[in-house]
């Protein structure tokens, strides 16, 4: 063989299948340039919610195990949900519910919270940063003015920033109408006198050493001033949206989606929205034994402000660059406790995508007849946050740094390639 009819022939084999088969697929890569994303803690239940199975029967002897709702169509042909997300059924086209999410941790809500905000397990020696803290270290804000990463909700380390600092934390309110706390100035404090404030403090402040807890607490206070005065305060004025509109969105958990949709209008990259515990039913989403009788009243406030922010985004033609995820530490088992109510079950439950320009289709992936069990196409949880983080333009194997020490963006995650177009 003459070196001409050699190289042919490599490089023919070279483009087989045979070694083609350990080619990495090609990254895939979103349009998503903001994230709300919705927390229901406490654990939602999908066969409750966006999993819905035969009913069954939670009260009585013998119980029977199966959804406590009827289910109803939706706007997807063969995806139904759960009776009480009528108003979401509607734009299901627009949605995907990932109905096999799963983790093997403990079944416990800290555990369990911690994993789904940071997509590791809880470590002795590091602490991770959760999706919010990455997507503002990577994105950083969208306009001048706000932070990159703003909650409305109460804090916690699962929410921070763990190794990258308080660069990539939070701004936080658990007061709608009130804003973050800290942000206002006195009356007689304008412009002009917060900028003669500003030069003496950097002034009197010096060097420190970079990566210190001098330096972090220097780089806080000046994001503070940054974000002081009525630039950054305007957004949570709510009365300067039409009536009609707040009230599609409903209640304090729908208000305070009106103000995520706000808050990324005005440039902020990420945006966790909490539906508090004891909202309407007493107990939240931890519906153990009664606290399952009001479970519905928790259903449809989330499918008020659900669907809405949904028609909202689209008709201000940011659906398509505004990922809205639904999260929640872990699903509801199929059958009923002593009480009526359910346990927890991480073995497989629903986490929800909109928007984000995604490639929607209702639902994916398959449980069994009781939602317990994945029939098909799993999603880990380091997945699903490796498609939140694709579909925001961030490349999910990337490595940052916690000291000297490289860590991946994920822990190994693969984006659902199926939602990307």
């Amino acid at each position: 063989m003459n070196r001409r009819d050699f190289l042919a022939a490599s490089a023919a084999l070279a483009a087989s299948p045979v070694l083609g088969a350990d080619r990495k697929p090609a990254p895939v890569k979103g349009k998503a340039e903001a994230c709300i994303f919705v927390w229901l803690g406490g654990g939602m239940g999908q066969a409750d919610t966006f999993d819905p199975k035969a009913k069954g029967a939670n009260k009585g002897t013998p119980k029977k195990a199966g959804s406590l709702y009827d289910s109803i169509p939706t706007a997807v042909p063969g995806v139904r949900v759960c009776e009480h997300l009528r108003k979401t059924a509607d734009v299901m086209d627009r949605v995907t519910a990932v109905r096999t999410v799963n983790h093997k941790v403990v079944d416990e809500h800290a555990f369990a919270t911690n994993l789904v905000h940071t997509g590791r397990i809880t470590s002795g020696n590091v602490v991770y940063p959760s999706v919010g803290s990455i997507v503002a270290h990577e994105r950083g804000p969208a306009a001048p003015g706000v932070p990159a990463y703003l909650l409305i909700g109460y804090p916690n380390v699962s929410r921070g920033p763990g190794f990258l600092g308080s660069k990539a934390g939070y701004v936080y309110l658990t007061d709608t109408a009130a804003g973050p706390a800290g942000f206002t100035r006195p009356a007689d404090v304008d412009d002009r006198r917060a900028a003669e404030r500003r030069r003496l403090l950097e002034a009197a402040g010096g060097s420190a050493p970079a990566g210190s807890a001098v330096a972090e607490y220097e780089a806080a206070r000046a994001e503070a001033l940054r974000l002081a005065g009525p630039s950054f305060l305007k957004h949570f004025d709510l009365t300067t949206e039409p009536a009609k509109l707040r009230e599609a969105y409903g209640g304090e958990f729908g208000q305070r989606c009106l103000l995520a949709r706000r808050l990324v209008e005005a440039g902020v990259r990420f945006v966790e929205v909490s539906h508090n515990l004891n909202f309407l039913n007493g107990t939240g989403w931890d519906v153990h034994n009664d606290g399952i009788d009001n479970q519905h009243l928790l259903i449809r406030e989330l499918d008020t402000a659900l669907s809405a922010l949904i028609l909202d985004l689209e008709a201000r033609k940011k659906l398509d660059t505004t990922l809205v995820v639904v999260g929640t530490e872990f699903g509801r088992p199929p059958e009923f406790d002593g009480g009526g109510g359910r346990g927890h079950q991480g073995t497989t439950f629903s986490l929800v995508l909109a928007g984000g320009g995604l490639k929607h289709r209702g639902a994916y992936g398959a449980t069994d007849d009781l939602a317990k069990t994945i029939v098909s196409d799993p999603v880990s949880v380091p997945d699903f946050h490796a498609t939140v983080h694709a579909a925001l333009g961030i490349d999910p194997a990337k490595e940052l740094y916690d000291g000297p020490r490289p860590v991946p963006i994920t822990d190994g995650g693969k984006p659902v390639r199926a939602l990307f177009g």
